[in-house]
């Protein structure tokens, strides 16, 4: 199953939370590194209403690109820097990964009893949306190009109750983005939403 379609007008395919890189120890009180070696992490939470809850966990990468790159923050402002070559722009395209499986929502956790999980079918009715965010703007991204799907069961630990327990998967999905001339300091937008335009989850990979 996938979603829908993909379009940004109509892209088939909680709330935002970002994980872009771990901070490194700041090397004085007014200037600050943030390291981006593999990647830009995402992560988020997303629910469905009156349905599952899900986690949305991805990296967006290019080659080469993010190896050894640093934002250094100071009172001067924010400047990204690989070696002594001072970076402003992503590379022509950069490649955003992403795994969607089911997660317990927070008030479920306090319940006993069935809850809702992932099926086929609900996110087979889900919308993607993909942007670029400057400031308040968001830029639909009309031409990503799908680079790899699947639909992979998910095992429990005790493998021998598996007949007993509702069926669990996890969804995988890869993209080539445009990003030629895009700032380093946007952001890449990911937004899920149900088919009545509910948003499921959205979650920004930012610098």
């Amino acid at each position: 199953m996938h979603f829908r379609a993909y379009r940004p007008a109509c892209l088939g395919t909680a709330i935002l939370f970002a994980c872009t890189a771990c901070v490194a120890s700041p090397p004085s009180r007014d200037k600050s590194v943030w390291n981006y070696d593999g990647g830009v992490l995402l992560v988020t939470d997303g629910s469905l209403p009156d349905g599952p809850c899900f986690r949305i966990s991805g990296r967006v990468t290019a080659p080469s690109f993010f190896d050894n790159l640093k934002r250094i923050n100071n009172d001067a402002g924010s400047t990204f820097r690989r070696g002594n070559e001072t970076l402003t722009q992503f590379p022509d395209q950069v490649i955003l990964a992403f795994v969607v499986y089911d997660h317990p929502c927070a008030s479920q956790l306090e319940r006993t009893g069935t809850r809702a999980y992932l099926t086929r079918p609900l996110m087979s009715s889900l919308h993607l949306y993909l942007y670029w965010k400057h400031g308040v703007e968001l830029r639909p991204i009309a031409d990503a190009q799908p680079k790899y799907f699947s639909v992979d069961p998910v095992i429990p630990y005790a493998a021998s109750r598996a007949h007993d327990l509702p069926e669990k998967l996890e969804w995988s999905y890869e993209f080539a983005v445009p990003s030629a001339g895009v700032p380093l300091t946007d952001s890449l937008v990911l937004i899920l939403r149900s088919p009545d335009g509910h948003i499921a989850a959205r979650v920004a990979a930012r610098l």
